[in-house]
């Protein structure tokens, strides 16, 4: 393994606050060669749902990773990430994984969609994502990554997850769905946030190491 340095390390994983399968397999490739252990929800027991009542990206990442942290007693990273689209005044918005109504699939969400498109000729949407690293008790570390494209007016690919299938990225001339995991980490929302973070990510790891030594493991 591509060790990045003795400041890399942390005595305990990061968790990852999501048992989202699609959001873990992007995680663990834009932090692989990194010596951090990367853990999710998906690795412990059952644990109490984080009620996300946020009103913007940053509100319900901050929440759900001060939330997990403090229930696991571990650093915690999560991720709130959502798509707004120009025409419809920003929705879905922080509404984007329940568009369709509470526990809607994504196809649900993505039909949802393409009828409030019908008729709109003016396709410009943006994927935004926002990170947040927290610790049991303290302050949060936020990063931003923002990716403009257009709603497609019908789904296209198989890949991916959430609305994939209707966010056309121009400059590649396909969807999210039909692009691979490295080539939509290059561009993505979550790449251009986790590549943020990979940039200063010395200074989380030695940030993390402070935070945690006033918290017993």
């Amino acid at each position: 393994m591509n060790v990045l340095g003795e400041t890399l390390k942390l005595d305990r994983p990061l968790v990852l606050a999501t048992r989202n399968r699609g959001k873990i397999a992007e995680f663990k490739e834009l932090l692989g060669g990194t010596a951090i252990e990367l853990r999710s929800l998906d690795d412990f027991g059952p644990i109490p749902p984080v009620v996300e009542n946020g009103e913007t990206f940053e509100d319900n990442a901050v929440i759900k990773a001060r939330f997990t942290a403090r229930v696991l007693g571990l650093p915690a990273i999560a991720d709130d990430s959502g798509l707004t689209v120009k025409a419809l005044g920003g929705e879905p918005g922080v509404f984007s994984a329940r568009y369709a109504g509470e526990g809607a699939t994504d196809r649900e969400n993505n039909l949802r969609l393409l009828d409030r498109m019908k008729g709109i000729t003016e396709r410009e949407a943006a994927f935004t994502c926002v990170l947040a690293i927290a610790v049991p008790r303290g302050p949060a570390l936020v990063y931003e990554g923002i990716c403009n494209g257009l709603i497609s007016e019908g789904l296209s690919g198989d890949q991916g997850f959430g609305y994939d299938p209707l966010f056309y990225y121009p400059p590649l001339k396909k969807t999210f769905a039909r692009m691979t995991q490295a080539e939509k980490n290059r561009v993505s929302h979550r790449g251009k946030a986790m590549a943020e973070l990979k940039g200063e990510l010395e200074k989380v790891c030695i940030w993390l190491r402070q935070r945690l030594s006033e918290e017993p493991f």
